[in-house]
């Protein structure tokens, strides 16, 4: 089952020539979530063969222009390849002057219902919830208003082991109970534990996504202990103090909070377009935080399901 993140646009507020501006994709157990959505995104979905119109939602983490600028041609392009499936974005407040102004002027003609859901809090929110998954924000410190996602697997159904059915003669009842974690009591005394006769199929899995966001204390405990951690890194520590003053992490940064949030994999990226070698930020984090990976323009970075 997919659980994987897909990066489209890995540069940040300037534009350079091999990387996009800020956009990815979450595949969730076949559920697509873009988050970001920079200048170009629907070129990449094209480029790297993801279908726009197998996104329902749409989450933006703030309003500055390289994580939203491409939300205009996205949402154009879904209409003019006949989409009539509601979409929906989680955004910051500011989010519904933008929209706004395109519904007025671009999206005549179009059969689909735009809904934005607006983000706010001051602590995680749940904003998404499904059969197999749901969807958090959390707040970032960006100096705007600004958010963070968390994405998680829900706890499947217990399984039964199959040779418990036939030796005790285990009735539909029986199983469904024991499935749902209930004791058996049977009315000869007996009790049949879920402990004993069922077992975990999977471990749900996790996911966070930070970007954009200065270092703050509370944001550790928020992603703790998650499979896959995105996280920004526009500077490089040596530009720590610029970096701080706009509200931005470095490859340091963001390693630290990978190891202080007991985190398994982290993945770099919104690089600032001063730098030429990329391979500096990944030597600057592995300092720190050893299983770290640079994400690069169409990079999947897969989480394998945990038996």
């Amino acid at each position: 089952m997919d659980f994987s993140l897909t990066t489209l646009g890995t540069a940040s507020a300037k534009p350079v020539d091999n990387r996009f501006s800020s956009a990815h994709v979450f595949n969730i157990r076949g559920r697509l979530f873009l988050v970001d959505c920079g200048e170009g995104t629907q070129i990449q979905l094209n480029r790297f063969r993801i279908s726009m119109l197998k996104i329902d939602n749409i989450m933006i983490s703030h309003m500055h222009g390289d994580h939203v600028f491409g939300i205009f041609g996205l949402l154009s392009s879904m209409g003019l390849y006949g989409r009539t499936a509601p979409i929906y974005i989680y955004a910051p407040r500011d989010f519904a002057s933008l929209l706004k102004f395109y519904l007025a002027h671009f999206h005549q003609g179009s059969q689909f219902e735009i809904n934005h859901i607006v983000l706010k809090g001051n602590e995680p929110v749940q904003i998404f919830d499904s059969k197999s998954v749901e969807v958090y924000s959390f707040p970032l410190n960006h100096g705007i208003e600004t958010y963070g996602f968390l994405f998680k697997e829900k706890m499947p159904m217990l399984n039964i082991h199959k040779y418990k059915i036939e030796t005790y003669g285990l009735t539909l009842a029986e199983i469904g109970a024991l499935k749902r974690g209930e004791n058996v009591n049977r009315k000869d005394g007996t009790v049949l534990t879920a402990e004993e006769f069922t077992y975990l199929p999977y471990t749900p899995r996790t996911a966070a996504y930070c970007s954009d966001t200065a270092p703050f204390e509370k944001l550790a405990d928020w992603i703790r202990g998650v499979d896959l951690l995105y996280h920004e890194a526009t500077y490089l520590i040596e530009e720590k103090d610029v970096s701080w003053q706009r509200y931005h992490s470095t490859a340091n940064d963001a390693a630290k909070l990978a190891a202080e949030a007991d985190v398994k994999r982290l993945v770099l990226g919104h690089f600032s377009s001063r730098y030429k070698d990329l391979q500096l930020f990944l030597k600057e984090a592995r300092n720190v935080f050893p299983n770290c990976e640079l994400s690069q323009d169409g990079m999947v970075f897969d989480v394998p399901m945990k038996l």
